[in-house]
Formats: structure tokens, C-alpha cells, sequence
């Protein structure tokens, strides 16, 4: 959905931030017995009195080590961090954590080859957009069943929302322990306010007012950027995109490895392919005509910088992300560089909002876990445990983070030293706000928030077994055609688009087209 580029910059928000198994996904042979044969809803459970099982009653008496596999570079305080965590969770279930982080550089290749080596590890952070499904189809995670959530997680049951494990599952079956804290997806602009201002230009609030503002600062401020972006790096989709494109139009890609999408309000939910609408070749002249006034570098393609860096350099004047890490990076340059004054910008203040489905973070358990049991166990703790969770999320307290009553936070000197890596797969109402977090991007967050439209398709996802070639032959001539034509590289964008949707049907994107129709029939018919 909508959501699926947003988590990896989500650690400038909240990071202070058994046998062999078949394909199946069965659970036998974990240690602690669970009953494998054990079939239905977790959502059925979780407002029952009967999720709240005791735990007490788990054979705990062997203490275990849990391999933990996580998306991110490992945190300098990862020693002192995780030696505190251990402590806690040996008392209360007497198991510890072991972390291996797959660095960022790599993690999209290194992720699937530790499973594909079936590699000894028990808890793996996934997501919409981290292998999630791939690897619940594939039989790399473990099947979850209802008396293993409520017996090795009695707290967790209790508090997830019934539609989270809804959202969750996969072909009905659950395998991934998801976040508990929903957000709006949505994207903002982050812009130099000072430079709006410095030019009397309107208030940045629509594209419009956002192109008059891109075409002065080209005009006027040499060695400055007016927009950048990290280069395509694998992503279909660049941030003004899912921000022009897809929210100003009221359109929801079903998958970001493809440009196939319906509409928020159509209940019969029509497939179109995005890059053969109107709305796109109109998107395509703006691009164009920014891309000629000097908004942007002509190499922005093949940009390798961190552009929060190049905004804190004055190099760049604007950037797109999702809400809660353009206002961490306003709160941070307040408190650096108090004489450079930056705004939000909501570009589609009046479109609908959709609100991040739960498998935006989550963990899950490898399929070939001996550790099942307890690994539930752990997970249940870091979720719902406020000191471990505490520990897990943000560090230790006086170090890298100030505690701030029971629900904030300060930043201390040390608080690079904990972060950026996917603890968010615990993110859950404990979660602590910075205390510092912009009253303008709280006032947008609330707005958003009353905006957010649940629609028929909220929970469907995209099996692409049966076109998963297509679908990588379509995902290699996104990044080859459509990127350099959204960023107004292409000289005639009419033949560029031309081009793009001939070589997306070589690629075989009917095929896609016409499976994921079929699959979306399938899914409201049986509402």
C-alpha cells in the first residue's frame, strides 16, 4: 500500500528509536509443546478473556539464547543496550537476545539469502516492504496459531486490535507478530521557510504554490538545490510521486514493485495501470517544467548523498517524507541552527488519508525456529513491557535518551548511539513522543487523522506467485524508463511515455494486470 517506502526513513521518528519445517509454515516441534494443531483467528482471541492465558505456567527452567535477525546498522550502544535488556528479560523468561543487523547498504540481498541458507535464527524483523509476504509463501516463517498467541503472549492478545492480525495474515494464516501503533502514511514537504519568506512567495500548500517556490529558489540561490531526493536505489517510486500522484488523485498502489492501482472510493476496485492516466501525463508537464526552470539536479538520478544532510548544509531547500521525520528534522535544525527557520508543507491538504496497515512493522518467527515458544515469549515483553520496552526502543535512560514523564522523551548527546534500525517492529502504545516533536506537525497529524478513509481493499494483499517474473521484469523497466521521465530528464515526455508503457507491456504487465484483478474480484466476493 501507499506505506511501503516510508518505514526506512522511520528511525528519525520512534527508534530513539523443533524440526525442519515444509513450505507449510507448520509449527511442530517447538520447544515448550506447543499444540500444532491448534487452527483459527487471532483477532477472534484478542478481546477475550481467553487471550490472557498464563504465561506463568511455561516450562522456562532452560535458560535460551534467541537469535534475532534486524534490518539496519548495528547501534554503537548496542553492547551496553541490549547487556541491560538481557538482564530483564532472563528475569521474567529467562531467555536473552542475540541481534545480527543487516546494514542498509544490503540488507535487500543479504535478508532472503539468510533464509534461503535456512541460517540458525529464531525472530526475524519483516514488513510490507521487508519480505513479508515473500517469505510467509515461501515457508520462511512460522505459522502462528491462536494457542500460541494466547499462551506465549497473553499480553500482546490483549492489547492488538481485532484488524491487526486481519491485516496481518496471509492466505487466512497468521505469521508475523505486527506492530501495535497505526499512523498516517501520508507525505509532507520539508521546506526552507526563511527562503519562502525571503522571496514573499505564498504559503506552500498546494503544487503549485510548491513549483512558484522550487522556480525562485533556481532562480535566485545559486549552489542550492530546490528539491532532492536519494537516488532510485531500487525504489520504483520517488517521494513527490506518492505525494503528487498517487495522494492528490486519490489513488492506492496495490504494490510498489508495480505501477498497477485503483481508486480510494471505487468499491468495485478497477485496476489501472498509473502510468496510463491523464493524471500522470499531467504530472509529467510539471515535472518537466521544473526539472527545466533548475529545480533540481540534473544527476539527482544518481544522488548518493544523505539529503537531511544537504539541507542542514544549506545545499538542498525542500524534501519529501512521511510527517514524523520531516518534523524530528525541523525540531533538530531548531535546536542546531535556530537562525534557519523550516516548515511543513502538506501539498494534498483535502485528499483522504490512509492509515498505515499493521504489517507496516512486525515480527516474525523462522520457520525452523527450536525456540518458538519463548521467542513469542520475548516478543510479547519488548511490545507491552514498559521497562523493556523502554530499553528496546529508545536505550538507556540518562544516555541516550531523557525520560519525559511516562510518554516523551529529550534527546541527549547520546542518542545517535541508539538508533536506526528496526526495533519499530515493537512499536506500540508505550511508545514515547519527543518532547520536542513540532505543535505544527501535531496540528497536521491531528487534521490527517480525521481525514483517514477505510475502504474495501484496506487488507488485501498481492500474491505474486504466479507472475512473479512479470512483475521483476516490470519493477527493472520502472527504475530504467519511468524514473528519468518523473524527474524531467526525458526531453519528449509524450514519446517517453510511449516508451515506458510499451516496454511495461513487453515486461508483461497485463498478465500482472489481469492476475491481480482476478485476486481482487476474489477478495471483495467473499466480503
Amino acid at each position: 500500500m501507499r506505506n511501503k517506502k516510508t518505514v526506512m526513513m522511520l528511525a528519525a521518528t520512534f527508534a530513539l528509536s523443533a524440526t525442519v519445517l515444509g513450505a507449510c509454515g507448520s509449527n511442530n516441534g517447538n520447544n515448550g509443546g506447543t499444540n500444532a494443531g491448534a487452527t483459527g483467528s487471532p483477532a477472534a482471541e484478542s478481546q477475550s478473556p481467553a487471550a490472557s492465558a498464563d504465561a506463568g505456567a511455561v516450562d522456562t527452567s532452560q535458560e535460551l539464547k534467541i537469535k534475532m535477525l534486524m534490518v539496519g546498522g548495528k547501534p554503537v550502544d548496542y553492547d551496553a543496550v541490549f547487556a541491560e535488556i538481557n538482564k530483564k528479560l532472563k528475569e521474567k523468561v529467562n531467555a536473552t537476545i542475540d541481534a545480527e543487523f543487516l546494514d542498509w547498504a544490503d540488507w535487500t540481498q543479504k535478508y532472503p539469502l539468510k533464509f534461503a541458507a535456512n541460517e540458525d535464527f529464531d525472530i526475524a524483523y519483516t514488513a510490507n516492504w521487508a519480505f513479508y509476504n515473500d517469505q510467509a509463501l515461501k515457508g520462511g516463517f512460522m505459522e502462528l496459531t491462536d494457542d500460541m498467541l494466547s499462551k506465549f503472549m497473553p499480553q500482546t492478545m490483549k492489547a492488538m486490535p481485532a484488524v491487526a492480525w486481519e491485516q496481518s495474515k496471509v492466505n487466512g494464516k497468521q505469521f508475523m507478530v505486527p506492530n501495535n501503533n497505526p499512523e498516517v502514511t501520508d507525505k509532507a514537504v520539508l521546506i526552507r521557510e526563511d527562503l519562502r519568506k525571503k522571496y514573499n512567495l505564498e504559503p506552500v500548500n498546494s503544487p503549485e504554490t510548491y513549483a512558484a517556490y522550487l522556480k525562485a529558489i533556481a532562480a535566485n540561490e545559486k549552489g542550492i538545490n530546490g528539491f532532492n531526493a536519494k537516488g532510485a536505489d531500487g525504489w520504483k517510486w520517488h517521494e513527490l510521486d506518492q505525494i503528487l500522484l498517487e495522494q492528490a488523485n486519490d489513488f492506492n498502489l496495490v504494490d510498489y514493485s508495480m505501477p498497477l492501482a485503483y481508486k480510494l472510493d471505487d468499491a468495485t476496485g478497477k485496476v489501472f495501470n498509473i502510468y496510463d492516466t491523464p493524471e500522470f501525463k499531467s504530472l509529467l508537464a510539471y515535472y518537466k517544467d521544473l526539472a527545466d526552470n533548475g529545480a533540481w539536479s540534473k544527476n539527482i538520478v544518481s544522488n548518493k548523498n544523505d539529503v537531511w544532510q544537504d539541507i542542514k548544509a544549506g545545499k538542498t531547500a525542500s524534501y519529501a517524507q512521511n510527517l514524523g521525520t520531516v518534523a524530528m528534522n525541523l525540531a533538530e535544525l531548531k535546536r542546531e541552527q535556530p537562525n534557519v527557520e523550516l516548515a511543513i508543507a502538506d501539498l494534498t491538504p483535502n485528499s483522504k488519508k490512509i492509515a498505515a496497515i499493521s504489517t507496516q512493522n512486525g515480527f516474525a518467527i523462522h520457520a525452523t525456529s527450536k525456540k518458538a515458544d519463548r521467542s513469542l515469549m520475548v516478543l510479547d515483553l519488548l511490545q507491552n513491557d514498559k521497562e523493556i520496552h523502554d530499553l528496546f526502543m529508545y536505550g538507556i535512560a540518562g544516555t541516550n535518551y531523557e525520560p519525559v514523564g511516562d510518554d516523551k522523551f529529550n534527546a541527549l548527546p547520546g542518542t545517535p548511539n541508539y538508533t536506526g534500525f528496526s526495533n519499530w517492529g515493537s512499536n506500540s502504545p508505550l511508545n514515547r513522543k519527543d518532547a520536542s516533536y513540532p505543535a505544527e506537525a501535531d496540528a497536521i497529524a491531528t487534521d490527517w487523522e480525521k481525514k483517514v478513509y477505510h475502504f474495501k481493499l484496506e487488507t488485501f494483499v498481492f500474491n505474486d506467485a504466479n507472475v512473479k517474473n512479470e512483475v521483476a521484469n516490470v519493477g527493472n523497466v520502472m527504475l530504467r524508463y519511468a524514473i528519468p521521465l518523473e524527474y524531467g530528464l526525458i526531453k519528449d515526455i509524450d514519446k517517453g511515455q510511449a516508451d515506458l508503457i510499451a516496454q511495461l507491456k513487453a515486461a508483461g504487465i497485463e498478465k500482472v494486470q489481469k492476475e491481480l484483478q482476478s485476486q481482487i474480484d476474489a477478495f471483495l466476493a467473499a466480503q
